[in-house]
């Protein structure tokens, strides 16, 4: 994994002084039982310090729209789409079962390793660093006015897709509840039956759970042309 993580640094355009904090940022929780999920929790909030700053210098909107801008910046699609250009994937540990199941394109695992990763630059060199990180990743997102009009919960988005189609709306199950009962995770799936397509994600909550698995299909259907 070494020689692997010197590569992805030098995509990062940064240098860890503790590269362990950097492999535990691409370590899937299927992989092992010292994974990834509290550098993203904190990367997470890096994040969105890190957006808000970017979105206060670039826009001159009110406090409701910066939010929503923010809120659609932050979230699953956006996170997956800077993942996709680092080749992330290559990097993150998976148990095999994930493996084979498609884990290392799913958008969710994707996007939680990206947040991961700016917790560990966070942790390794501080928030100046991980702010500057956080907007070379943006650089080709764009980020206009037009994002706070765009900006719909992914399954509102999703149910006003098929409703275009005239389809079915879609249906959500819980698929496993994860972690011990006061630090539940839920992960759901979300099926369309028509198009025989189905997708997770995963929440602290069940409809968050339903939010995150509606994105990655969303993301499917775009990556398919559906």
């Amino acid at each position: 994994m070494d020689g692997r993580l010197a590569a992805l640094q030098a995509r990062l355009q940064h240098q860890f002084s503790d590269p362990q904090l950097l492999a535990r940022a691409l370590t899937h929780r299927s992989f092992s039982a010292e994974h990834n999920e509290r550098l993203e929790f904190l990367g997470d909030s890096v994040l969105n310090l890190a957006v808000s700053a970017l979105l206060y210098e670039r826009l001159a909107l009110p406090e409701g729209d910066l939010t929503k801008v923010r809120a659609t910046l932050v979230k699953q699609e956006p996170l997956h789409q800077v993942a996709v250009g680092l080749g992330l994937s290559e990097f993150i540990q998976l148990g095999e079962g994930e493996v084979r199941t498609g884990g290392r394109q799913r958008p969710s695992i994707l996007a939680d390793a990206m947040e991961a990763v700016i917790g560990a630059v966070y942790l390794d060199a501080g928030y100046q660093i991980a702010e500057m990180l956080v907007r070379r990743l943006f650089e080709k997102i764009e980020i206009s006015p037009r994002t706070a009009a765009a900006a719909k919960d992914p399954k509102t988005e999703l149910q006003e897709v098929l409703q275009g189609r005239k389809m079915k709306l879609p249906v959500y199950r819980v698929a496993a509840t994860l972690g011990a009962a006061h630090r539940q995770t839920f992960e759901v799936e979300c099926e369309i039956v028509e198009l025989g397509m189905v997708e997770r994600g995963i929440g602290a909550t069940r409809r968050a759970g339903e939010q995150a698995a509606a994105a990655a299909i969303l993301l499917a259907l775009k990556a398919k042309g559906k």
